[in-house]
């Protein structure tokens, strides 16, 4: 089994600043890529960012160059930096991973439980 633990949302004032934090863990060989997602009420869920084991990025034209992803590959964690924040931010943003749970085994996608990320004056 794997599992994703997310933390690090909570309600900022527009302009602020979060970082969502998110562990996987459990039987893991290799994570090919980490990311994050959103869903704003009403909408679709929406890719944010992603990141490669080789450290490769994509995010969204709407948080180029507010938000940054990271990932610490030991620890099988993805961070993501969200500044200057706005209120069409507010949603709940998901930790997504693509991985093997063994060496040579086919891909498969988990998903965290979501945070909720709400940016309101």
């Amino acid at each position: 089994q794997v599992q994703l633990v997310e933390s690090g949302g909570g309600l900022v004032q527009p302009g602020g600043s979060l970082r969502l934090s998110c562990a996987a863990s459990g039987s893991i060989a290799s994570i090919v890529t980490m990311g994050w997602y959103r869903q704003a009420p009403g909408k679709q869920r929406e890719l944010v960012a992603r990141i490669t084991s080789g450290g490769s990025t994509l995010y969204a034209d709407s948080v180029k160059g507010r938000f940054t992803i990271s990932r610490d590959n030991a620890k099988n964690t993805v961070y993501l930096q969200m500044n200057s924040l706005k209120p069409e931010d507010t949603a709940v943003y998901y930790c997504n991973t693509n991985l093997r749970r063994a060496y040579g085994g086919p891909m498969s996608d988990y998903w965290g439980q979501g945070t909720q990320v709400t940016v309101s004056s």
